[in-house]
Protein backbone atom coordinates (compact mmCIF):
# COMPACT_ATOMS: atom_id res chain seq x y z
CA UNK A 1 0.00 0.00 0.00
CA UNK A 2 1.20 3.46 -1.00
CA UNK A 3 1.89 5.33 1.97
CA UNK A 4 0.38 9.09 2.28
CA UNK A 5 3.84 10.48 1.27
CA UNK A 6 3.54 8.76 -1.93
CA UNK A 7 0.08 9.83 -2.62
CA UNK A 8 0.84 13.34 -2.48
CA UNK A 9 3.64 12.75 -4.94
CA UNK A 10 1.95 11.04 -7.32
CA UNK A 11 0.06 13.73 -9.63
CA UNK A 12 3.52 15.32 -9.90
CA UNK A 13 6.13 12.60 -10.23
CA UNK A 14 4.33 10.03 -12.07
CA UNK A 15 2.85 9.45 -15.88
CA UNK A 16 1.57 6.09 -17.21
CA UNK A 17 1.91 4.55 -20.48
CA UNK A 18 -0.25 6.64 -23.09
CA UNK A 19 -0.97 3.55 -25.02
CA UNK A 20 -3.11 1.76 -21.93
CA UNK A 21 -7.14 2.23 -22.37
CA UNK A 22 -9.39 3.72 -19.73
CA UNK A 23 -10.92 0.18 -19.25
CA UNK A 24 -7.59 -1.89 -19.21
CA UNK A 25 -7.70 -3.74 -14.90
CA UNK A 26 -5.25 -1.68 -12.86
CA UNK A 27 -3.36 -5.01 -11.75
CA UNK A 28 -1.90 -5.26 -15.23
CA UNK A 29 -0.15 -1.54 -15.14
CA UNK A 30 3.50 -2.35 -13.99
CA UNK A 31 3.55 0.92 -11.86
CA UNK A 32 2.42 -0.51 -8.95
CA UNK A 33 4.76 -3.30 -9.03
CA UNK A 34 7.80 -0.74 -9.63
CA UNK A 35 6.81 1.13 -6.76
CA UNK A 36 6.81 -2.05 -4.61
CA UNK A 37 10.41 -2.22 -5.16
CA UNK A 38 10.71 1.32 -3.83
CA UNK A 39 8.61 0.77 -0.73
CA UNK A 40 10.74 0.61 2.16
CA UNK A 41 12.35 4.12 1.38
CA UNK A 42 8.72 5.63 0.07
CA UNK A 43 8.55 7.96 3.25
CA UNK A 44 9.18 11.33 4.23
CA UNK A 45 11.66 10.49 7.29
CA UNK A 46 14.25 8.56 4.70
CA UNK A 47 16.36 9.50 2.14
CA UNK A 48 15.61 7.59 -1.18
CA UNK A 49 15.46 7.35 -5.24
CA UNK A 50 14.09 8.80 -8.15
CA UNK A 51 13.39 6.57 -11.24
CA UNK A 52 12.46 7.07 -15.09
CA UNK A 53 11.82 4.43 -17.15
CA UNK A 54 12.83 4.95 -21.43
CA UNK A 55 10.86 3.07 -24.15
CA UNK A 56 11.17 3.58 -27.86
CA UNK A 57 12.77 7.28 -27.13
CA UNK A 58 10.04 7.93 -24.58
CA UNK A 59 9.90 8.17 -20.48
CA UNK A 60 7.04 5.45 -19.77
CA UNK A 61 7.32 5.94 -15.92
CA UNK A 62 8.96 8.43 -13.72
CA UNK A 63 8.84 8.69 -9.73
CA UNK A 64 10.52 10.04 -6.76
CA UNK A 65 10.74 7.97 -3.61
CA UNK A 66 11.99 9.06 0.22
CA UNK A 67 13.07 12.94 1.17
CA UNK A 68 16.01 14.77 -0.85
CA UNK A 69 16.95 17.10 2.49
CA UNK A 70 15.67 15.31 5.44
CA UNK A 71 16.15 18.16 7.46
CA UNK A 72 13.98 20.75 5.23
CA UNK A 73 11.43 17.70 4.72
CA UNK A 74 12.08 17.99 1.11
CA UNK A 75 10.88 15.09 -1.26
CA UNK A 76 12.76 13.39 -4.31
CA UNK A 77 11.21 13.86 -7.70
CA UNK A 78 12.09 13.31 -10.90
CA UNK A 79 13.51 17.29 -10.93
CA UNK A 80 15.63 16.27 -8.03
CA UNK A 81 19.50 16.62 -8.59
CA UNK A 82 22.03 13.88 -8.10
CA UNK A 83 25.68 13.43 -8.16
CA UNK A 84 25.76 10.23 -10.38
CA UNK A 85 28.96 9.16 -9.22
CA UNK A 86 30.46 7.36 -12.00
CA UNK A 87 27.98 6.50 -14.22
CA UNK A 88 29.62 10.03 -15.58
CA UNK A 89 32.07 8.17 -17.08
CA UNK A 90 30.05 7.65 -20.37
CA UNK A 91 30.10 11.37 -20.75
CA UNK A 92 33.87 11.94 -21.24
CA UNK A 93 33.64 8.59 -23.10
CA UNK A 94 31.14 10.14 -25.84
CA UNK A 95 33.19 13.12 -26.17
CA UNK A 96 36.23 11.25 -26.78
CA UNK A 97 34.37 9.25 -29.16
CA UNK A 98 33.67 12.37 -31.20
CA UNK A 99 37.31 13.84 -31.24
CA UNK A 100 37.74 10.51 -32.57
CA UNK A 101 35.57 11.09 -35.39
CA UNK A 102 36.78 14.52 -36.22
CA UNK A 103 40.38 13.23 -36.20
CA UNK A 104 41.32 15.24 -33.18
CA UNK A 105 42.26 12.58 -31.71
CA UNK A 106 43.47 8.29 -31.52
CA UNK A 107 42.79 5.75 -29.32
CA UNK A 108 46.66 4.70 -30.39
CA UNK A 109 47.90 8.11 -29.45
CA UNK A 110 50.46 8.27 -26.13
CA UNK A 111 48.97 10.31 -23.71
CA UNK A 112 52.45 12.22 -23.61
CA UNK A 113 51.53 13.92 -26.78
CA UNK A 114 48.81 15.61 -24.71
CA UNK A 115 49.77 15.45 -21.11
CA UNK A 116 53.76 15.89 -21.36
CA UNK A 117 53.80 15.94 -17.49
CA UNK A 118 52.84 12.43 -16.47
CA UNK A 119 56.00 10.60 -15.95
CA UNK A 120 57.56 8.35 -18.31
CA UNK A 121 56.79 4.99 -17.09
CA UNK A 122 59.35 3.00 -19.47
CA UNK A 123 56.07 1.83 -21.15
CA UNK A 124 53.94 4.13 -24.27
CA UNK A 125 50.35 4.48 -22.73
CA UNK A 126 47.68 4.96 -24.96
CA UNK A 127 44.31 6.66 -24.88
CA UNK A 128 42.79 3.87 -25.35
CA UNK A 129 44.45 1.70 -22.54
CA UNK A 130 42.91 5.14 -20.32
CA UNK A 131 39.26 4.40 -21.99
CA UNK A 132 39.54 1.12 -20.85
CA UNK A 133 40.74 0.89 -17.94
CA UNK A 134 44.45 -1.15 -19.09
CA UNK A 135 47.14 1.82 -18.25
CA UNK A 136 48.06 0.55 -14.80
CA UNK A 137 47.59 4.42 -13.81
CA UNK A 138 46.56 3.96 -9.75
CA UNK A 139 42.91 5.13 -8.67
CA UNK A 140 43.51 8.10 -7.04
CA UNK A 141 40.58 7.12 -4.64
CA UNK A 142 42.66 4.96 -2.77
CA UNK A 143 45.99 6.65 -3.36
CA UNK A 144 44.87 9.48 -1.78
CA UNK A 145 43.12 7.72 1.08
CA UNK A 146 46.28 6.26 2.00
CA UNK A 147 47.91 9.62 1.95
CA UNK A 148 45.65 10.72 4.75
CA UNK A 149 43.12 12.01 2.92
CA UNK A 150 39.61 11.68 4.08
CA UNK A 151 37.02 11.21 1.09
CA UNK A 152 34.82 13.96 2.39
CA UNK A 153 37.72 16.66 2.23
CA UNK A 154 37.70 19.19 -0.33
CA UNK A 155 39.39 16.91 -3.30
CA UNK A 156 39.40 19.00 -6.45
CA UNK A 157 40.63 17.76 -9.96
CA UNK A 158 44.49 19.53 -9.40
CA UNK A 159 44.70 17.52 -6.70
CA UNK A 160 43.77 14.86 -8.95
CA UNK A 161 46.47 15.76 -11.61
CA UNK A 162 49.02 16.32 -9.02
CA UNK A 163 49.11 12.72 -7.33
CA UNK A 164 49.17 11.62 -11.00
CA UNK A 165 52.56 13.75 -11.32
CA UNK A 166 53.84 12.25 -8.18
CA UNK A 167 53.39 8.58 -9.11
CA UNK A 168 56.51 6.51 -9.74
CA UNK A 169 55.12 3.02 -10.54
CA UNK A 170 52.70 1.74 -11.99
CA UNK A 171 50.28 -1.19 -10.94
CA UNK A 172 51.51 -3.05 -13.97
CA UNK A 173 52.24 -2.67 -17.73
CA UNK A 174 50.10 -1.06 -19.88
CA UNK A 175 47.47 -3.57 -21.97
CA UNK A 176 48.90 -6.33 -18.99
CA UNK A 177 45.26 -6.48 -17.90
CA UNK A 178 42.29 -4.46 -16.78
CA UNK A 179 41.83 -3.00 -13.60
CA UNK A 180 39.41 -0.17 -12.92
CA UNK A 181 41.26 3.48 -12.00
CA UNK A 182 38.76 6.05 -11.72
CA UNK A 183 42.00 8.30 -12.65
CA UNK A 184 42.26 7.13 -16.42
CA UNK A 185 38.98 9.01 -16.95
CA UNK A 186 40.86 12.62 -14.71
CA UNK A 187 43.46 12.10 -17.42
CA UNK A 188 40.85 11.86 -20.24
CA UNK A 189 39.32 14.81 -19.33
CA UNK A 190 41.88 16.71 -19.17
CA UNK A 191 42.75 15.84 -22.73
CA UNK A 192 39.51 16.72 -24.20
CA UNK A 193 39.79 20.23 -22.44
CA UNK A 194 43.91 20.54 -24.03
CA UNK A 195 42.46 19.03 -27.63
CA UNK A 196 38.74 21.27 -27.61
CA UNK A 197 40.51 24.60 -26.09
CA UNK A 198 37.82 24.61 -23.71
CA UNK A 199 37.28 23.75 -20.12
CA UNK A 200 36.12 20.16 -19.87
CA UNK A 201 32.69 22.05 -18.22
CA UNK A 202 31.91 24.16 -20.86
CA UNK A 203 32.84 21.39 -23.80
CA UNK A 204 30.60 19.02 -22.18
CA UNK A 205 28.23 21.98 -21.89
CA UNK A 206 28.55 23.10 -25.55
CA UNK A 207 28.20 19.88 -27.34
CA UNK A 208 26.33 17.80 -25.27
CA UNK A 209 24.09 18.29 -22.66
CA UNK A 210 22.16 21.75 -24.10
CA UNK A 211 22.00 19.58 -27.62
CA UNK A 212 20.00 17.30 -26.00
CA UNK A 213 17.69 19.67 -23.46
CA UNK A 214 19.76 18.48 -20.75
CA UNK A 215 19.52 21.75 -18.58
CA UNK A 216 19.88 20.19 -14.86
CA UNK A 217 23.19 18.57 -15.82
CA UNK A 218 26.70 19.93 -15.30
CA UNK A 219 30.02 18.36 -14.33
CA UNK A 220 30.98 20.43 -10.69
CA UNK A 221 33.87 21.94 -10.51
CA UNK A 222 32.74 24.33 -7.73
CA UNK A 223 32.57 22.59 -4.05
CA UNK A 224 30.69 26.04 -3.10
CA UNK A 225 28.71 26.30 -5.92
CA UNK A 226 24.79 26.74 -5.40
CA UNK A 227 22.89 24.07 -6.93
CA UNK A 228 19.37 24.48 -7.30
CA UNK A 229 17.10 21.08 -6.23
CA UNK A 230 20.14 19.33 -5.01
CA UNK A 231 19.80 16.31 -2.88
CA UNK A 232 21.75 15.95 0.19
CA UNK A 233 23.43 12.25 0.38
CA UNK A 234 23.28 10.22 3.79
CA UNK A 235 24.38 6.74 5.20
CA UNK A 236 22.09 4.90 7.75
CA UNK A 237 23.64 5.53 11.33
CA UNK A 238 23.43 2.71 14.22
CA UNK A 239 20.40 3.62 15.55
CA UNK A 240 18.30 2.50 12.16
CA UNK A 241 18.07 6.82 11.38
CA UNK A 242 20.59 8.88 9.02
CA UNK A 243 23.58 10.57 8.66
CA UNK A 244 24.76 13.25 6.35
CA UNK A 245 27.53 11.92 4.05
CA UNK A 246 30.09 15.19 2.82
CA UNK A 247 30.75 15.41 -0.38
CA UNK A 248 33.14 18.26 -1.94
CA UNK A 249 34.25 16.56 -5.07
CA UNK A 250 35.22 17.68 -8.13
CA UNK A 251 36.86 14.43 -10.28
CA UNK A 252 36.04 15.96 -13.60
CA UNK A 253 35.62 12.75 -16.51
CA UNK A 254 35.27 10.08 -13.37
CA UNK A 255 32.76 11.36 -11.22
CA UNK A 256 31.27 14.79 -10.21
CA UNK A 257 28.27 15.12 -13.12
CA UNK A 258 24.98 16.54 -11.32
CA UNK A 259 21.80 15.46 -13.07
CA UNK A 260 18.17 14.11 -12.89
CA UNK A 261 16.22 11.54 -13.81
CA UNK A 262 14.67 13.17 -16.57
CA UNK A 263 17.90 14.24 -18.03
CA UNK A 264 19.11 11.20 -17.68
CA UNK A 265 16.56 9.72 -19.48
CA UNK A 266 16.90 12.47 -22.60
CA UNK A 267 20.71 10.92 -22.72
CA UNK A 268 19.24 7.28 -23.07
CA UNK A 269 17.17 7.95 -25.77
CA UNK A 270 20.26 9.43 -27.55
CA UNK A 271 21.16 5.64 -27.52
CA UNK A 272 18.90 4.92 -29.67
CA UNK A 273 18.75 8.15 -32.06
CA UNK A 274 21.75 9.99 -31.47
CA UNK A 275 21.14 13.59 -31.53
CA UNK A 276 24.00 14.33 -30.45
CA UNK A 277 27.23 12.09 -31.87
CA UNK A 278 25.80 10.31 -34.71
CA UNK A 279 25.12 6.25 -35.11
CA UNK A 280 29.31 5.72 -35.85
CA UNK A 281 29.95 7.54 -32.25
CA UNK A 282 27.76 5.50 -30.67
CA UNK A 283 28.89 2.50 -32.41
CA UNK A 284 32.43 3.45 -31.09
CA UNK A 285 31.36 3.58 -27.48
CA UNK A 286 30.48 -0.05 -27.63
CA UNK A 287 34.10 -0.91 -28.56
CA UNK A 288 35.27 -2.99 -25.46
CA UNK A 289 39.04 -2.81 -24.76
CA UNK A 290 41.35 -5.42 -25.96
CA UNK A 291 44.26 -6.74 -23.52
CA UNK A 292 48.04 -7.65 -25.30
CA UNK A 293 47.46 -11.59 -25.03
CA UNK A 294 44.14 -10.84 -27.50
CA UNK A 295 41.89 -11.17 -24.71
CA UNK A 296 38.15 -8.96 -24.50
CA UNK A 297 37.77 -6.68 -21.96
CA UNK A 298 33.79 -6.00 -21.20
CA UNK A 299 34.50 -1.99 -20.40
CA UNK A 300 34.09 0.63 -23.22
CA UNK A 301 33.75 4.05 -23.61
CA UNK A 302 32.66 4.65 -19.99
CA UNK A 303 30.08 1.88 -20.41
CA UNK A 304 30.62 -1.81 -19.43
CA UNK A 305 29.14 -3.99 -22.46
CA UNK A 306 27.42 -7.11 -21.42
CA UNK A 307 24.20 -9.33 -21.15
CA UNK A 308 21.25 -9.51 -18.53
CA UNK A 309 19.47 -12.68 -19.06
CA UNK A 310 19.72 -13.44 -22.69
CA UNK A 311 19.61 -9.20 -24.01
CA UNK A 312 22.03 -7.25 -24.80
CA UNK A 313 22.82 -4.41 -22.27
CA UNK A 314 25.24 -1.38 -21.83
CA UNK A 315 25.27 -0.09 -18.50
CA UNK A 316 27.39 1.52 -15.43
CA UNK A 317 27.21 2.07 -11.48
CA UNK A 318 28.42 4.86 -9.54
CA UNK A 319 28.97 5.11 -5.90
CA UNK A 320 30.32 8.00 -3.86
CA UNK A 321 29.61 9.85 -0.84
CA UNK A 322 26.09 8.68 0.11
CA UNK A 323 25.31 8.47 -3.68
CA UNK A 324 24.49 5.43 -5.21
CA UNK A 325 23.37 5.48 -9.39
CA UNK A 326 22.91 3.28 -11.73
CA UNK A 327 22.43 3.15 -15.67
CA UNK A 328 21.25 0.20 -17.80
CA UNK A 329 20.38 0.04 -21.54
CA UNK A 330 18.91 -2.77 -23.58
CA UNK A 331 19.26 -1.37 -27.27
CA UNK A 332 17.88 -4.29 -28.98
CA UNK A 333 14.71 -3.38 -27.18
CA UNK A 334 15.28 0.03 -27.08
CA UNK A 335 14.48 0.41 -23.70
CA UNK A 336 16.55 1.82 -20.23
CA UNK A 337 16.45 2.35 -17.43
CA UNK A 338 18.47 5.09 -14.53
CA UNK A 339 18.16 4.83 -10.61
CA UNK A 340 19.94 7.71 -8.66
CA UNK A 341 19.69 8.06 -5.18
CA UNK A 342 21.20 9.62 -2.27
CA UNK A 343 21.32 6.46 0.42
CA UNK A 344 24.31 4.92 0.82
CA UNK A 345 23.17 0.70 1.28
CA UNK A 346 20.38 1.02 -1.53
CA UNK A 347 21.71 -1.10 -4.67
CA UNK A 348 20.45 0.74 -7.23
CA UNK A 349 22.18 -2.01 -9.99
CA UNK A 350 19.79 -4.59 -8.65
CA UNK A 351 16.87 -2.11 -8.80
CA UNK A 352 17.32 -1.67 -12.39
CA UNK A 353 17.73 -4.96 -13.19
CA UNK A 354 14.13 -5.48 -11.31
CA UNK A 355 12.52 -2.82 -13.14
CA UNK A 356 13.61 -4.16 -16.26
CA UNK A 357 11.86 -7.53 -15.14
CA UNK A 358 8.84 -6.05 -14.72
CA UNK A 359 8.40 -4.14 -17.89
CA UNK A 360 10.50 -7.19 -20.54
CA UNK A 361 8.98 -9.95 -18.66
CA UNK A 362 8.04 -11.48 -21.73
CA UNK A 363 11.26 -11.09 -23.68
CA UNK A 364 13.41 -12.33 -20.79
CA UNK A 365 14.79 -15.67 -20.30
CA UNK A 366 13.70 -17.58 -17.34
CA UNK A 367 16.34 -18.13 -14.85
CA UNK A 368 17.61 -21.79 -13.97
CA UNK A 369 17.18 -22.85 -10.66
CA UNK A 370 20.62 -22.56 -8.47
CA UNK A 371 21.33 -25.69 -6.75
CA UNK A 372 22.56 -25.51 -3.35
CA UNK A 373 25.90 -25.73 -2.58
CA UNK A 374 26.74 -28.63 -0.40
CA UNK A 375 27.48 -28.26 2.98
CA UNK A 376 31.55 -29.09 2.97
CA UNK A 377 31.87 -26.24 0.10
CA UNK A 378 30.29 -23.45 2.48
CA UNK A 379 31.31 -24.80 5.96
CA UNK A 380 35.31 -25.20 6.52
CA UNK A 381 36.59 -25.17 10.05
CA UNK A 382 39.24 -22.39 9.80
CA UNK A 383 42.48 -23.18 11.32
CA UNK A 384 43.36 -21.19 14.39
CA UNK A 385 46.05 -18.55 14.60
CA UNK A 386 48.94 -19.61 16.61
CA UNK A 387 49.98 -17.60 19.94
CA UNK A 388 53.00 -15.50 18.49
CA UNK A 389 55.59 -13.61 20.88
CA UNK A 390 55.26 -10.09 20.18
CA UNK A 391 59.27 -9.28 20.33
CA UNK A 392 59.34 -10.85 17.06
CA UNK A 393 57.63 -7.75 15.42
CA UNK A 394 60.49 -5.04 16.71
CA UNK A 395 62.41 -5.17 14.02
CA UNK A 396 58.91 -3.83 12.22
CA UNK A 397 58.81 -0.80 14.29
CA UNK A 398 59.63 2.61 12.93
CA UNK A 399 58.50 5.03 10.34
CA UNK A 400 57.85 4.62 6.87
CA UNK A 401 57.56 7.34 4.00
CA UNK A 402 55.70 7.23 0.46
CA UNK A 403 57.99 9.23 -1.08
CA UNK A 404 55.03 8.87 -4.45
CA UNK A 405 52.23 10.23 -1.87
CA UNK A 406 54.58 12.27 0.29
CA UNK A 407 53.26 10.27 3.27
CA UNK A 408 54.48 8.59 6.67
CA UNK A 409 52.66 5.39 8.43
CA UNK A 410 54.76 4.64 11.86
CA UNK A 411 54.45 0.78 12.72
CA UNK A 412 54.40 0.28 16.23
CA UNK A 413 53.75 -2.34 19.00
CA UNK A 414 50.18 -2.51 20.34
CA UNK A 415 48.45 -4.76 22.69
CA UNK A 416 51.10 -7.44 21.40
CA UNK A 417 49.79 -6.58 17.69
CA UNK A 418 51.99 -4.73 14.85
CA UNK A 419 49.50 -1.31 14.62
CA UNK A 420 50.18 0.84 11.77
CA UNK A 421 49.81 4.65 12.56
CA UNK A 422 48.81 7.63 10.44
CA UNK A 423 47.71 11.40 11.63
CA UNK A 424 44.72 11.52 10.10
CA UNK A 425 43.12 8.12 10.50
CA UNK A 426 42.24 5.92 13.09
CA UNK A 427 45.01 2.90 13.95
CA UNK A 428 44.96 -0.08 11.81
CA UNK A 429 45.56 -3.40 13.52
CA UNK A 430 47.97 -5.54 11.32
CA UNK A 431 47.72 -9.35 11.34
CA UNK A 432 50.35 -11.40 10.22
CA UNK A 433 48.57 -13.80 7.04
CA UNK A 434 51.70 -15.85 6.11
CA UNK A 435 54.61 -14.31 4.78
CA UNK A 436 52.54 -10.88 4.49
CA UNK A 437 50.66 -8.75 7.14
CA UNK A 438 46.56 -7.87 6.43
CA UNK A 439 45.63 -4.14 7.22
CA UNK A 440 41.55 -3.62 8.35
CA UNK A 441 41.50 -0.71 6.20
CA UNK A 442 39.51 -1.00 2.82
CA UNK A 443 42.80 1.57 1.79
CA UNK A 444 45.10 -0.53 3.47
CA UNK A 445 44.90 -4.12 2.70
CA UNK A 446 48.03 -6.29 2.74
CA UNK A 447 51.18 -5.09 3.50
CA UNK A 448 55.20 -7.20 2.54
CA UNK A 449 57.99 -6.07 4.44
CA UNK A 450 61.50 -5.95 2.19
CA UNK A 451 64.93 -6.56 3.39
CA UNK A 452 68.16 -5.33 2.59
CA UNK A 453 71.55 -7.84 1.69
CA UNK A 454 71.94 -7.70 6.20
CA UNK A 455 68.32 -9.21 6.86
CA UNK A 456 67.21 -5.68 8.21
CA UNK A 457 63.85 -4.67 6.87
CA UNK A 458 64.21 -1.35 4.71
CA UNK A 459 60.57 -0.96 4.35
CA UNK A 460 56.74 -2.43 2.94
CA UNK A 461 55.01 -3.25 -0.56
CA UNK A 462 51.73 -1.89 -0.16
CA UNK A 463 49.17 -3.60 -2.76
CA UNK A 464 44.88 -3.87 -2.36
CA UNK A 465 42.56 -3.09 -4.27
CA UNK A 466 43.35 -0.69 -7.25
CA UNK A 467 47.14 0.40 -6.07
CA UNK A 468 49.70 -2.20 -6.29
CA UNK A 469 52.95 -2.48 -4.83
CA UNK A 470 53.26 0.92 -2.91
CA UNK A 471 57.02 1.58 -1.84
CA UNK A 472 57.43 2.81 1.59
CA UNK A 473 61.21 2.80 2.95
CA UNK A 474 61.90 2.73 6.64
Amino acid sequence: MLTSFALSLISSNAISIASVSTDQPVQHSPEPKVDQLFANWDRSDSPGAALAVVKDRSVVYKRGYGSANLEHDIPITPKTVFDIASVSKQFAGIAIAMLIKEGKISLDDDIHKYLPEVPDFGKAITVSHLIHHTSGIRDWVQSLAIAGWRMDDVITFEHIMKMVRHQRELNYDPGEEHLYSNTNYNLLAEIIARVTGQAFREFTDTVIFKPLGMTNTHFHDDHEMVVRNKASSYYPSRDDGFKISGNNLMALGSSSLYSTVEDMARWIMNFDEPRVGGAAVIEQMRQQGVLNNGETVNYAFGLAVGEYKELKTVSHSGSWAGFRSHLIHFPEQRFGVVILSNLAGIDTGALARQVADIYLADQIAPEEPIAAPRKAETEQEQPALAEVDPSIYKEYVGDYYCHELGTTYTISIQDNQLVAKHRRHEDIPLTRSGDHFVGEKWFFSEIRFERDGKNQVTGFRLTGGRVRNLRFDK
